[in-house]
């Protein structure tokens, strides 16, 4: 079987016992990992995986295709989005003052990008300027060496963005969780329609209760894909991001996800579709 994720701790560990084949009756997996830019993308090609990670905010592109799996997904509380600027140079939590700047973002179609949208439409008098797509681990050296004005992060740049100089303009996470009391939809496991959907959620979940029974069993793994990252913010990344939604997307869940491509779709920045295809 087919599958694409990011070399990022969450998935990594989330996936670690179903790619090494410690999941009695799993398939045995052939593993492509990627930028979730890339898995995006992926997603919407003529040949794409069996399984993928992608962005909720992708999911419109590729619901005839691809179900929403119910668990091993990253949704949650106090983990969105930041949008950085450069300390001491355009630092200001003024929202205006993105106003005609570049912004760099790590995909067009990611749930970050489509969160900052929906806040900068409110926010933003005029619309921000350029926006830029680029690997998200570029994005923080790019503002800092004044490349970028702004630039909108994920993962582990939560607990990494001081080191570059940077400062926070808005956490769109916490912008996010006021305006709808609802937790933030991220990262999406989808699988063709076209195979056992049951089957393979079945496998991811029992990867994920793997994962939290068996810890270490997956830190090699783990920061051997995370890009020389520390191991002390691979686990700060892993308990921000694996959680109960992880194991169950449950009400609260669909809830969020209903509300952010609803919104979206109501603005034209997704293609209209049938909510009820998210269930």
């Amino acid at each position: 079987m087919r599958i694409a994720f990011s070399p990022c701790p969450n998935d990594t560990f989330v996936f670690h016992a179903w790619v090494h084949g410690l999941l009695p009756g799993a398939p045995k997996l052939n593993v492509t990992y990627a930028d979730i830019d890339i898995t995006n993308k992926l997603a919407v090609s003529a040949d794409g995986p069996d399984v993928l990670k992608i962005s909720y905010a992708a999911l419109p592109w590729v619901l005839s295709e691809y179900a929403l799996l119910p668990c091993g997904g990253a949704l949650g509380r106090g983990c969105g989005p930041l949008v950085l600027t450069r300390s001491g140079v355009t630092a200001t939590q003024d929202p205006a003052s993105l106003s005609g700047r570049r912004v760099a973002v790590p995909s067009e179609r990611s749930t970050a990008y489509l969160l900052f949208r929906l806040w900068a439409a409110r926010h933003v008098p005029g619309g921000v300027g350029e926006i830029v797509v680029m690997p998200f681990h570029e994005i923080m050296p790019a503002v800092r060496d004044g490349l970028i004005d702004a630039g909108l992060v994920i993962h582990e740049a939560r607990f990494t963005y001081p080191s570059y100089g940077l400062s926070l303009l808005t956490d769109l996470g916490g912008w996010w969780e006021s305006d709808t009391n609802l937790p933030i939809p991220l990262g999406a496991i989808i699988a063709k329609r076209s195979l056992d959907l049951n089957a393979i959620a079945g496998w991811t979940r029992a990867s994920v209760e793997y994962a939290w029974a068996h810890p270490e069993a997956s830190r090699e793994y783990v920061l051997h894909h995370a890009q020389e990252m520390d191991p002390q913010v691979a686990q700060a990344h892993i308990a921000l991001y694996v959680n109960d939604f992880t194991a169950n997307l449950g009400d609260d869940g669909y809830a969020a996800v209903t509300a952010l491509l609803g919104r979206a779709a109501e603005e034209g920045f997704v293609p209209e579709f049938d909510l009820s295809a998210l269930r």
